[in-house]
Parts: structure tokens; C-alpha cells; sequence
């Protein structure tokens, strides 16, 4: 087998999930810039050839570190699937004359990049402005339509989002985010490239007025959120959009609690969106890369692009497309990279495949209730002692992500706007018979959960609920449980 330099970083796929698909291709070399999940360890490390932990260096220097060790191993491709390395990753290849997302990969990085490219190009997206001193916010207001949404340009899982109204909101907002991007990076969740990319960068865009039940209905008593993602490949500069992934509704200020798949919507529907995404992804002249395009949905069918990402959706996509749609698309990426033939759909999958179960989802652990309001109490999370039969549908399993949650007992971290996703104890992934039963049970455990944690927390003898401001080290996810429902 050829041997591939996997790059990992946090953020991506969980590694017992990932690894042994790379591997079903490739002779897989790891360098870890970011401490590995031991607690999976056994279902991923017999599948690596090679496994190599370094800090990362700053810049250029990072670029180097990951062609050193491309050329050690005799490397045919280089990838990774985490956001924060993709810039390093896609520089590495070029200089090492590998297939990689090219030269453009800012543009699928840098938010305010990415805009400019849409804007010249004819794509819908929201007014935006970039924010780099005090004096781009009073730009902002004098031309963009209020409120407006202050985004970090490097930041992944909504992290450093705030709405604003006015001025002395941006500003003091700009400080917060700010500190919170610093307060990620000392995490490992920042941009490797550069040190100071993702502190200091920022954009203040309008916010669009999404309208779900103009695409799904009025007729669910279930909510779809107001946007999807379409998930795709860009091979030597050839866009394959491969299915659409719906949302549950965001909470403030715009932090995903579930992410499913199929989307309930018509195929008339999909196809329109897809040649949306299509538009988009082709403006950002990307060579050989995933794909993770979001798009929000409008009244009377507008839409608008929100990012493009040059890697796979978050954390569990690429394993709900493979339950959903039978798309490995991994291994997909892996052949393209190293030049073999892939069979790539025709055209965008827009149902299921009949086969295995009807829907799959990844279901956010956050201490915020369905309207995003911080719970009162902060009761330990413990995944193995809540009653799942009592919370779920017949038919729906559910399952701890290992590497994406907190030890059982560890008391839950308190949810805040700004934070995001920061503030994420776990994430659960799900199946059921049909998107609608599992958008409904998704809806369930939100509204249910802080009930059933205090009842555990119960049973099992855990101190009582903790009041006010809960903390937590995200670098250490622990734990080992699921449930058939």
C-alpha cells in the first residue's frame, strides 16, 4: 500500500472512525500536532503504520515539519481532517508536488477572503465588513443594515459569534471574542499556520433572515433549522457535491445542536441548492480537497452562502452520510489523493439508499435549553447512568463520540453565546427509522436532559447540582457507553 502522512489536529472526524478507512487505502503515518485520544486508542492505532507527536512551529515552519515527515515515510498524499491544519497541510503538498487543496485554501479559511471571492463572483452572501481596527466597525454601521452578526474569520463551531446592535456592542464584543479566541488557541483550537491568525481577525456581516418553513413545511410538528451543508469533493479542481445535511434550529447566537441526515426536503428543492454550492465552491478555485458548504434558506426561495470549508463537515458527517447514503467518502478522498479511480455519483444523492437505518444525526450536549437560555443548574454529565429508553423512540440508538466528551461525573459546562461550541460536555450520535423521528427525539433529549441528569446524578450518588459558572478542560474526553433504544 502507499504510504499517506496523516496530519492530526484537533477538530474532525473521531479517530477510531477515521483511521481504519484511511487505512483500508493507504499505509497510514500519523504526526500529531495535538494529544491523541488514547481512550480509543485500540480501535485505531493497530491501523497506523507509524505514529509521530510533535509540537507544532509557527508559520512556514509547520510547513516544513509536515514535509519532513512526508518525505521520512515516502508519502504518496498528505491530508488531514482538521479544520485548524488545512492551511499548513495544502502549503505541504504544494511544496511537495502532492495532490492538496492548492493554493486558494485561504479562501476556504479566512471568512473575509471567502466573501470577497463569493462577492466578486456573483455569490449570494449577507453584507459583510471586515474588522481589523476600531475604525472598520464604524464602517459596519455606516452601510450595513443592523443587527449584525461579529464573527472570528479563523474560528470553527461558532466560536467568538456575537450579535450586535450598535456600535459600543461591536466594540466591546470585538475585546470579548477576542479573548475567547485566545482562550481556544491555549486549547489547541486555533489556526496552526500562523500564531496570530484567528485572534485577531474578525468581520462583521448582516445577518439574513432565514425561513425553514418555507422549504420544509408548516405541516412537521418538528423544527428543521434554517440552513444545510453540502458535502462534497473537489477533485483536480472538479466540484462532485455528494448529499445535503440538514440542521436542527440553531440557538444565539448561531451554535448548531444537531446536524442529520437525510434532509426532508424535495429533490426539486436539493437540486437548486446544489447548484448554489456548486457556484460557490467553483469561485474559490480550490484542486483537490472536501468540501463543507453551508447555506442558509430564505422566503421565496433566496438563499445565501455561508462558508465553504476545505475538509469534511464536523465532527460525525462523513459517518452519517456512510449510514445514510453508503458513501465512504473517506476513502473516496483518500483514492482521489493518491491518484486512483473514484466513482463519484452522477449527480448530488438527495434520499437515502434503503439500506441500514433510514436516518442518522449528531446531537450537541449543551447546558442551554431549546430556546439557547443557560440552565440554572449544572448537574454532572453521565452519559451511562441516564435512563435513554425513557428519553428515545423504539427504533432510535444512540451512542457516546468518546473522543468528544467529558468524563462521566465531570459537572456540566455552562453555556455562553460567545463560547459556542466551547461549551459542548459531549456529542452523541444517533440513529432511526426516519429524519423525522430523529429530529423529534433529538428535540426530546434537549428539553428532557437536565431532568435526567439531576435524576442520575440521583441514583448514582453524584453531588447535587452545581449552581452558577461551570468550567471544564475540553483536551481530556473520556468514557465508553451506548445504548439500543
Amino acid at each position: 500500500m502507499t504510504p499517506i502522512l496523516f496530519v492530526y489536529a484537533k477538530g474532525g472526524p473521531p479517530l477510531e472512525y477515521a483511521i481504519p478507512r484511511i487505512a483500508a487505502h493507504a499505509e497510514v503515518h500519523v504526526l500529531a500536532l495535538a494529544p491523541l485520544p488514547e481512550v480509543t486508542a485500540p480501535t485505531w492505532r493497530p491501523s497506523c503504520a507509524s505514529i509521530t507527536e510533535e509540537a507544532p512551529r509557527e508559520g512556514d515552519g509547520l510547513v516544513e515539519l509536515i514535509c519532513e515527515h512526508a518525505e521520512l515515510v515516502g508519502a504518496g498524499a498528505v491530508t488531514t481532517l482538521s479544520e485548524y491544519a488545512v492551511v499548513a497541510v495544502a502549503h505541504a503538498c504544494r511544496r511537495l508536488g502532492l495532490a492538496g487543496a492548492g493554493g486558494n485554501v485561504e479562501a476556504a479559511r479566512d471568512k473575509r477572503l471567502m466573501r470577497h471571492r463569493w462577492h466578486q463572483a456573483g455569490v449570494p452572501v449577507p453584507g459583510f465588513q471586515p474588522v481589523r481596527e476600531a475604525a472598520d466597525i464604524d464602517a459596519a454601521f455606516d452601510r450595513l443594515r443592523p443587527p449584525l452578526l461579529l464573527k472570528a474569520a479563523w474560528s470553527a463551531g461558532s466560536t467568538a459569534h456575537v450579535r450586535v446592535e450598535d456600535r459600543t456592542q461591536a466594540e466591546r464584543a470585538w475585546q470579548l471574542g477576542r479573548d475567547v479566541m485566545a482562550a481556544s488557541a491555549t486549547e489547541g483550537y486555533a489556526e496552526l499556520h500562523s500564531a496570530r491568525d484567528g485572534v485577531s481577525d474578525f468581520l462583521l456581516e448582516e445577518i439574513v433572515t432565514g425561513r425553514a418553513d418555507a422549504w420544509f413545511g408548516t405541516d412537521s410538528k418538528h423544527a428543521w433549522g434554517d440552513y444545510v451543508s453540502v458535502e462534497g469533493i473537489v477533485a483536480d479542481g472538479v466540484y462532485h457535491p455528494l448529499c445535503l445535511t440538514g440542521r436542527m434550529p440553531t440557538i444565539p447566537p448561531f451554535t448548531e445542536r444537531a446536524g442529520i441526515a437525510p434532509v426532508a426536503l424535495p429533490p426539486a428543492a436539493q437540486r437548486r441548492i446544489e447548484e448554489v454550492s456548486r457556484a460557490a465552491v467553483d469561485a474559490l478555485n480550490l484542486d483537490t480537497c472536501a468540501t463543507h458548504t453551508e447555506i442558509k434558506l430564505g422566503a421565496d426561495g433566496e438563499m445565501w452562502v455561508i462558508e465553504t470549508a476545505a475538509r469534511f463537515g464536523g465532527v460525525m458527517t462523513t459517518r452519517q452520510v456512510e449510514a445514510v447514503h453508503g458513501l465512504d467518502m473517506l476513502g473516496m478522498l483518500v483514492r482521489q489523493l493518491l491518484g486512483e479511480p473514484v466513482n463519484y455519483p452522477e449527480r448530488m444523492l438527495t434520499g437515502g439508499t434503503g439500506e441500514g437505518p433510514g436516518a442518522a444525526g449528531s446531537l450537541v450536549v449543551l447546558a442551554a435549553d431549546p430556546e439557547g437560555r443557560p440552565w440554572q443548574d449544572l448537574p454532572p454529565w453521565n452519559f451511562a447512568a441516564v435512563d435513554w429508553h425513557e428519553l428515545l423512540s423504539e427504533g432510535t440508538r444512540i451512542e457516546l463520540v468518546r473522543e468528544a466528551a467529558l468524563p462521566d461525573g465531570t459537572p456540566m459546562p455552562a453555556y455562553t453565546e460567545a463560547g459556542g461550541a466551547n461549551a459542548m460536555a459531549a456529542l452523541c450520535f444517533l440513529t432511526a427509522d426516519s429524519e423525522q423521528a430523529l429530529l423529534a427525539d433529538c428535540e426530546h433529549v434537549i428539553a428532557a436532559l437536565p431532568r435526567a441528569l439531576a435524576d442520575a446524578a440521583a441514583r448514582t450518588g453524584e453531588d447535587e447540582a452545581l449552581p452558577g459558572q461551570g468550567t471544564t478542560d475540553r483536551t481530556d474526553r473520556t468514557d465508553d457507553a451506548e445504548a439500543d433504544v
